[in-house]
């Protein structure tokens, strides 16, 4: 990351919605999220592009305990508790990442033509991880390697993965700058020169042919802001009681009209372009309509994981955790019995609610207790019973970047498993972040 230092500094804070032209009263901090961004210029000094810094408050430094969440955060506030088009415009932004993000499928709600995938300098390069990168390059994104200080047989490796090189100004020595950014050069990668705190730095950088530069010599970070949306979670507890009684359409349009944050989000649901319509929907029973009870189920299910606390449901991990497994276990289902819609739909439904004991803080046992769950469903969350669970385990391995493969082929394994091949495991996984990650960002934007 390109922050020099924790050490304080003032705070120039952007207005982006008319809500907070009053700014944020001291001392209540959780009523805004927080953002921060440092321009990165191109070699005639205009704007290429920021790079977006975790910001816990208005204080203009980062109190980072955990990468994964910091970045998660970062994320979400750009996405969802700020917006895309007044953090970024029409540049890009570096988002720092570091290896457990690379294979959690997170990354899939950011599009690629916005963000730059920087890679920590914590993050071993090997065979696993070079397929990672070329499968997110192909669909689009851009990686960038973070602060490269010197040299090495690991850079070399990983340059032919990447599209841009970080060099830290601070940390590489000058007699190594030369060769350093010569053999990046000869690569064919953009240079970008990080930490570029003097004129003197400056004018090195250009001389050695960097295209990219961003520093406290050209500007600090800036901290932005956005009042903090309401969880959505109560509202969606009462609709889901409503369609597990298979409640019919004016019952649901009464508890849905209590409920304006939850119309919000079915209306942009309807109407984006995934359900493929042709026209936009305005009513509310005609959405209910049009939508269909089975389709408002799931993606109430999948909002029931929005974080209460700090994450915009959009790119909260467990609701795109939530997300991710449900739909693999249903693809997989598919591919498993091609013809057998309960199925499917059961796998869902177990993807689903293998997760619910994390939002109520609970066990398994005690969460799906009331709830009323299909026996088969019921027993492969809590025990691994059944080919519902044996799939359920597959999904949390293959989720995990793990062997998934050997236990869908094991010897006490159901019939017909044995077709998760790693190969069909991987495509079924890309397929399943796919369709999250296009459905989640046009519904919600």
């Amino acid at each position: 990351m390109s922050e020099r230092h924790t050490a304080a500094t003032p705070v120039r804070r952007i207005e982006v919605r008319d809500a907070f032209a009053d700014a944020a009263q001291p001392g209540c901090p959780a009523q805004f999220v927080y953002l921060g961004r440092q321009p990165i210029l191109d070699r005639a000094g205009a704007l290429n592009a920021y790079e977006l810094l975790f910001r816990s408050g208005a204080h203009n430094y980062a109190e980072v305990g955990d990468d994964a969440q910091a970045t998660a955060q970062v994320v979400a506030h750009t996405l969802g508790g700020i917006g895309v088009p007044a953090v970024l415009g029409p540049h890009r932004g570096f988002v720092n990442i570091d290896r457990a993000l690379l294979f959690n499928d997170i990354v899939h709600l950011m599009p690629p033509e916005c963000f730059v995938l920087e890679i920590l300098e914590t993050v071993t390069f090997d065979a696993p991880l070079a397929r990672r990168l070329s499968e997110l390059r192909r669909v689009g994104f851009q990686v960038a390697l973070d602060d490269v200080s010197e040299l090495s047989d690991e850079l070399i490796e990983a340059l032919p993965y990447s599209d841009i090189v970080k060099i830290d100004f601070l940390e590489t020595r000058r007699a190594a700058l030369p060769e350093l950014a010569a053999t990046v050069r000869g690569h064919g990668k953009t240079l970008l020169a990080e930490k570029v705190e003097t004129r003197e730095d400056f004018s090195l950088a250009r001389e050695l042919g960097f295209d990219l530069f961003q520093g406290y010599f050209f500007a600090r970070p800036q901290v932005l802001a956005a009042p903090r949306s309401r969880s959505l979670r109560p509202g969606l507890l009462r609709l889901l009681a409503l369609l597990s009684c298979d409640a019919g359409i004016f019952e649901l349009e009464a508890e849905l009209k209590l409920n304006p944050s939850v119309v919000v989000q079915l209306l942009r649901l309807v109407n984006s372009s995934a359900f493929g319509l042709g026209r936009n929907i305005a009513s509310l029973r005609e959405a209910i309509i049009a939508t269909g009870t089975r389709q408002i189920a799931r993606w109430a299910q999948l909002l029931l994981y929005a974080n209460s606390g700090d994450l915009s449901w959009r790119a909260d991990p467990l609701v795109q955790l939530a997300g991710t497994r449900s739909r693999f276990m249903e693809l997989a289902a598919n591919w498993l019995r091609p013809s057998d819609d309960e199925f499917a739909d059961a796998a869902f439904m177990t993807g689903i609610f293998s997760l619910v004991h994390v939002v109520v803080g609970s066990t398994p046992r005690t969460a799906l207790e009331k709830l009323g769950l299909a026996p088969q469903i019921r027993e492969a969350i809590v025990s691994g019973g059944g080919e519902l669970g044996v799939l359920l385990r597959v999904a949390e391995v293959a989720g995990e970047g793990g062997d998934a493969a050997s236990i869908a082929a094991a010897p006490d394994a159901p019939a017909g498993f044995a077709t998760l091949t790693p190969d069909v495991l991987s495509e079924l996984n890309l397929s399943a972040a796919a369709w999250f990650g296009a459905h989640v960002v046009e519904a919600s934007t």
